[in-house]
């Protein structure tokens, strides 16, 4: 594929991801006691975004999604934050996903499943440290911004449940090697 191609595959694979993270974040929204947050299944496309594209392009996909997500919901004063929390998620988890894989002498399933865990994990303690960080200083929420650990926590396991079964499904199915033929 010549490099117009590729980068046009890109930008619309990016897109696409964005758009399916905003989407995961509004179709669930359990709103959480002593927070002004929401429990949401976009995680799961954030995690997705960093295993199918990866780089910074996966974590473009997963901050604008989510921030778009935001902005659309009316939490405005979170786009900035969710931005770049998702961003990071994402990036980093990409990073660690391919640090276990090359560290791997063996191209084995057993180490996918360690990789995607690990990952998921780390992303997962990002995104919970993260808000935290950002409700209690940039928001001002101060110690009134605990309650959003516990929250972010059972939000952040969820999402790497569905992110692990997503994942597993989508490499069954060959889709994911349909999606690198684009980024």
């Amino acid at each position: 594929m010549d490099s117009t191609k590729q980068n046009v595959g890109k930008i619309v694979i990016t897109a696409l991801f964005a758009a399916l993270a905003c989407v995961a974040t509004m179709i669930i929204k359990v709103p959480t006691v002593g927070t002004n947050g929401y429990v949401n299944i976009g995680d799961t496309i954030v995690l997705l975004s960093a295993w199918m594209i990866g780089g910074v392009y996966g974590a473009l996909a997963a901050g604008i999604g989510s921030a778009l997500s935001d902005f659309i919901s009316g939490y405005g004063s979170y786009v900035p934050g969710t931005f770049v929390i998702k961003f990071l998620m994402a990036l980093v988890a990409y990073l660690v996903f391919v640090a276990i894989k090359k560290a791997n002498t063996k191209d084995s399933k057993g180490m996918n499943v360690v990789a995607y865990i690990v990952s998921g994990v780390v992303a997962e303690v990002i995104m919970v440290l993260g808000y935290f960080l950002y409700e209690s200083t940039l928001l001002g929420y101060g110690l009134g911004a605990v309650p959003s650990i516990g929250s972010n926590s059972i939000q952040g396991v969820t999402c790497l449940v569905l992110g692990f079964i997503a994942i597993f499904a989508l490499e069954e199915a060959k889709v994911i090697k349909l999606v690198k033929k684009f980024v």
